[in-house]
């Protein structure tokens, strides 16, 4: 589509170029010299061009940035040791964090039931019957002491 776009573009300017030089001829030589003035003046006012940067350009490096890994098709496929994972690069280390975060809770559920084990054995050790820790003012003593 933009290709189609492109060549109606060009060629209308090939058109605007040959109604020009066809009515070049035709225009006075004192309204050619006013042109050619006001040309000069305008090229002379015109800002000069920037030169090109010798600096290197900063290049995204993260995933998905334009012209890094996984770039456009048209850039180059990164060779390697890990070149045949291609789109899998990204997954591994996703991969990594939802497994730490499943040991991470793994890890403290098993230290809240080993709390409460430690709890029911103290109780289920201790002398007291179980109807003093029902009691409300009993509880509050726990707490005091403890």
């Amino acid at each position: 589509m933009s290709s189609a776009l492109e060549s109606k573009e060009n060629e209308f300017a090939r058109k605007v170029v040959r109604a020009l030089d066809e009515n070049a001829s035709g225009i006075p030589a004192a309204a050619a010299d006013r042109l050619a003035a006001a040309r000069r003046a305008a090229l002379a006012r015109k800002k000069p061009e920037k030169a090109a940067v010798t600096a290197p350009a900063f290049s995204p490096a993260f995933a998905g940035a334009a012209g890094g890994q996984f770039g456009p098709p048209s850039a180059p496929q990164p060779r390697g040791r890990f070149a045949r994972f291609g789109r899998f690069g990204l997954a591994v280390p996703l991969l990594a964090l939802v497994i730490g975060l499943a040991g991470i809770a793994y890890w403290e559920d098993q230290q809240r039931t080993a709390e409460l084990a430690d709890i029911d054995a103290a109780m289920l050790s201790d002398n007291l019957p179980l109807d003093a820790y029902l009691d409300h003012g009993f509880n509050a003593y726990l707490t005091r002491n403890h």
